[in-house]
């Protein structure tokens, strides 16, 4: 039965409540919303089982309090008008059955984040298997650079703003749509909830195969989510990925435009005159057939030239001219995790990257190949995501180090979510990439990896970190090792 979840509401009236409470309040998303609310001018509290730093760092700055751990007595100190229960809460969780037996207001993140805010705007949606942060990060951005005074709300902290979220004045926000469940009694997408008026559909493949079937259901969710734009909307989607485009054209009511990093290709928006340097990439844009001017996007890879193509044909949706959309994207300075730039002690570059699909991987590894021609590339890979630990890509990341002189793979934990004979066989990957002329190894231990890494690392070299998680303190601790290596050489 329904109620059995509660007094869980699908809308709210923003001015109905004042004193809101996150259950779940440490993690990355439900923190910045936390945040958001805050500086939307309501009365904030939180919980969590840990609150470790940033996080407990940020909530403190904003004068959150996060209780710890979970307990119904939370909920006497807080005394909410409603409750947000994040979408890592367990049904059983203490608080989550005290809110169900007290009848408390209730919502999920998404339902409140819909509510609250995307209602009253032109929600700008950036969904899709890869590139979503950074994708919405650079929308984000170039509305600012132009003075619209967006809003955002995005999944990594955008350098320019030493944040993951904004509370502008302007109409437009900007949100990543993430395909992940949405609470424990609600197991739809959260971008289901984000009312898309313009949307940008970077690229649908395999992924979530805790929570998704095969391909066929993981498609399903981004059809349901195409019909949500409404007639006088747009859906600027990659020619990249056919399956992507045909569900645009069949399901989508607004305007479909499409954009590909290959130029003469067959897409509305095109580069040209394609180059990739240490500063970046620059490219002429062409817009069905006319060149529009020149871009310098202070990022390399042909994926974030994709990801700035969509940016350029969703703000020109939006009414920005090509010399205002330009400066914002030549002023981007990037989100955290994302080809980061970590430290080069003893003449290491170390990068970070978020990367962990085998896509990401590959397309993350050719940037910085492309970007740093004349370097050695190592390329060191945690799989720790539900579907990176399992065998289901074991193909694909075979083919997915290429560019790299060298490849040094962890080896995963037993995961619960993992059955028993679908792991990853990363001692196979290892074989299979040595086959293609690749030096590899694979490793149990962290440290292990740092002092590999500590000891063969030769100046000149790039150590590229591939991780969607902390991957034990793998950065910190090689960059403390060849630190210590430099001082003792010197």
């Amino acid at each position: 039965m329904a109620d059995d979840n509660g007094n869980v509401l699908d809308t709210l009236e923003p001015g109905s409540v004042r004193r809101i409470h996150l259950v779940g309040v440490a993690g990355t998303g439900m923190g910045s919303f936390a945040g958001m609310l805050k500086a939307a001018g309501y009365d904030v509290t939180g919980s969590d089982e840990n609150v470790y730093p940033p996080m407990s760092d940020m909530l403190r700055t904003w004068g959150i309090p996060a209780a710890t751990p979970y307990r119904p007595e939370n909920l006497d100190a807080a005394k909410p008008d409603l409750v947000i229960i994040g979408n890592v809460i367990r049904r059983v969780n203490p608080e989550a059955t005290a809110v169900r037996e007290r009848g408390l207001k209730q919502m999920s993140f998404p339902a409140a984040l819909g509510s609250l805010f995307l209602d009253r705007s032109h929600s700008v949606v950036v969904a899709g298997t890869h590139g979503k942060t950074t994708t919405s990060s650079l929308m984000a951005h170039v509305l600012v650079a132009a003075g619209k005074d967006p809003s955002f709300l995005v999944g990594g902290v955008t350098q320019n703003y030493a944040g993951n979220y904004r509370v502008g004045k302007g109409p437009h926000f900007v949100v990543e749509g993430d395909e992940y469940d949405t609470a424990y009694w609600d197991k739809g997408s959260k971008f289901l909830h984000y009312r898309p008026r313009t949307a940008i559909l970077t690229s649908v493949e395999f992924d979530h195969a805790d929570i998704f079937r095969d391909l066929p259901h993981y498609e399903a969710t981004f059809e349901k989510f195409v019909r949500l734009i409404p007639q006088d909307g747009q859906l600027i989607v990659c020619a990249a990925y056919p399956n992507a485009v045909k569900l645009a054209r069949e399901g989508c009511p607004g305007r479909v435009v499409t954009y590909v990093a290959q130029e003469g290709a067959d897409a509305d928006y095109t580069p040209r005159n394609l180059s990739f340097g240490p500063d970046g990439a620059r490219f002429d844009v062409v817009a069905r057939g006319e060149v529009q001017g020149t871009v310098q996007l202070p990022m390399g890879g042909a994926h974030n030239v994709e990801n700035a193509l969509a940016v350029i044909a969703a703000a020109q949706g939006l009414g920005l001219t090509f010399d205002e959309i330009a400066q914002g994207l030549a002023t981007f300075s990037g989100v955290k995790r994302r080809q980061e730039l970590r430290g080069e002690p003893d003449g290491v570059m170390v990068i970070d990257d978020f990367a962990h699909h085998p896509t990401a991987v590959r397309e993350t590894i050719a940037a910085i190949h492309h970007r740093y021609p004349e370097r050695r590339l190592w390329a060191i890979f945690e799989p720790r995501s539900n579907t990176s630990r399992r065998n289901i890509h074991q193909e694909d990341y075979a083919h997915a180090f290429t560019g790299a002189a060298r490849a040094s793979l962890k080896v995963p934990e037993r995961h619960d979510k993992v059955p028993v004979g679908e792991e990853l066989d990363v001692r196979k990957l290892v074989t299979d990439l040595q086959a293609q002329g690749i030096p590899a190894e694979g490793a149990t231990d962290v440290q292990a990896l740092v002092d590999l890494a500590a000891r063969e690392a030769r100046p000149g070299d790039v150590l590229l970190v591939m991780s969607n998680g902390a991957f034990g303190g793998f950065i910190d601790k090689v960059l403390a090792a060849l630190s210590a290596r430099a001082q003792k050489g010197a």
